[in-house]
């Protein structure tokens, strides 16, 4: 009995575990793309998260001034990004972090309290290892396919935001507003699925972010 009581302890760690592992060849791309690339003498700044980071393909030229790693793998939750910290954001030594998590966390039906907390650790992480980067968390962005959510998400986001402006060296960027229009979510901007930008989209990102991205960039 005692054995099996501690199993089911461990379980729920051994699913997350196993979980996270089917992004290990995506992860493993992105540093073998990143070692081609990657120039360590420069100040450096991270966006990783879901696929809506993934699939901002010209993050970089849209940002020219600055070295950025777009570490994004698509589908991924908070928890997967805790998985791989390392090999996504601290093996860099970024100056500045941006994370785009949590869209695919509602989708799964997990609760914002709980996507909170794990956000709550991968900051205390990431500060505990590289207590000068500086942080943005990304909120959640509303879409077509999963605006059934939006509440959902706006529970998220204000969670989030509480969350940044209770935390030195976190800062929280809102670019669900700039997506609506009259309080409907924007059609324009998405490619044909409903969940995904377009370059309309991403001209929002860019215009939300710059001042974030414009904040202190000194080298750890």
């Amino acid at each position: 009995m005692k054995k099996l009581l501690s199993l089911l302890v461990l379980l729920p760690f051994f699913v997350q575990s196993q979980s996270a592992e089917r992004f290990k060849d995506e992860v493993n791309a992105i540093q073998q793309k990143n070692d081609s690339i990657w120039d360590a003498t420069k100040p450096t700044l991270v966006f990783t998260g879901s696929s809506s980071v993934r699939m901002w393909k010209d993050v970089q030229q849209r940002f020219p001034d600055y070295q950025i790693l777009n570490n994004g793998f698509g589908g991924s939750e908070f928890s997967d990004l805790q998985h791989y910290l390392d090999e996504l954001i601290l093996n860099y030594n970024p100056t500045k972090t941006f994370i785009y998590e949590g869209d695919n966390d509602i989708s799964a039906k997990k609760r914002p309290r709980a996507i909170l907390k794990l956000s709550e650790e991968i900051l205390k992480t990431l500060q505990d290892e590289k207590p000068q980067m500086e942080i943005v968390l990304i909120s959640a962005k509303p879409s077509i396919s999963r605006w059934h959510l939006r509440r959902k998400y706006k529970r998220l986001n204000r969670k989030l935001s509480r969350l940044a402006s209770k935390t030195n060296g976190v800062e929280f960027v809102d670019v669900w507003t700039p997506m609506l229009d009259n309080k409907k979510v924007k059609e324009d901007i998405f490619i044909e699925d409903g969940l995904h930008m377009n370059k309309k989209g991403y001209d929002i990102w860019q215009q939300t972010l710059k001042d974030y991205i414009n904040l202190n960039t000194n080298p750890n």
